[in-house]
């Protein structure tokens, strides 16, 4: 209090003044605090937020069926070939066995980037398990991925504050999404969409030329023929 001054009004200014001085100070630290930490808890948030949309996308990958094969087949379409060949099977049969593996080779492709991913985001359990899917792979083996699904779901749902699931659920197992069946008829469509566009360029071709016999012939049929079809 000695540095409070009011005796004259010199010492009233000083005193306000270094008052206010302390005061915008203390505001400042105290603004620059709460910056700093709403910075960093905007930068936590946007990596759990980041982290759980990997995981979600992994255990979508790796969960998304509840029937068929349940497995990673890791068989490599050259290692099937050679196989076929080595047994002396015909060209069409290997053909045949390439066309099928196709669906695996989906499959397998998107459940090593979904372990990839787990690998780089998941927690030490899932890790652990993706590791070990990874190797198996790796090593020709069927990879089944319901254990890792599980520890998906429930590290999932309690960051959402969700409800664990009830015990008396009984959710079968859990294995790999089958990629959506390609389409050949559409690919066809598109054969006959594009024949029919190749009918449309060569009936405009047909019009330009048309048009320029008609301008050759008289000014009137020029200019209907440089019309589009249609009066566009």
């Amino acid at each position: 209090m000695r540095f409070l001054d009011f005796s004259s009004w010199q010492g009233v200014l000083s005193t306000l003044g270094g008052l206010l001085l302390v005061t915008l100070i203390g505001m400042g630290i105290r603004i620059l605090m709460m910056l700093t930490i709403q910075q960093r808890q905007q930068r936590m948030n946007r990596q759990i937020n980041e982290r759980l949309r990997v995981l979600i996308a992994a255990y979508k990958t790796l969960g998304g069926s509840f029937t068929g094969s349940l497995t990673v087949d890791p068989t490599h379409l050259r290692d099937l070939k050679a196989r076929l060949e080595a047994e002396g099977a015909e060209t069409s049969v290997v053909a045949s066995a390439a066309a099928r593996q196709e669906r695996s080779r989906a499959i397998r492709d998107a459940v090593e980037a979904a372990l990839s991913d787990i690998i780089l985001l998941g927690t030490e359990d899932q890790v652990r398990l993706a590791a070990s899917a990874a190797r198996d792979m790796a090593e020709g083996r069927p990879v089944p991925t319901a254990e890792l699904v599980v520890s998906l779901r429930d590290y999932i749902r309690k960051a959402l504050d969700l409800e664990p699931v009830p015990e008396g659920v009984g959710i079968p197992s859990q294995g790999p999404t089958r990629p959506a069946a390609s389409g050949g008829r559409s690919g066809r469509s598109g054969e006959r969409a594009g024949g029919s566009g190749g009918g449309g360029g060569a009936g405009g071709a047909g019009l330009a030329a048309g048009g320029g016999m008609g301008m050759g012939m008289g000014p009137g049929l020029g200019r209907r023929g440089d019309e589009p079809p249609g009066g566009g």
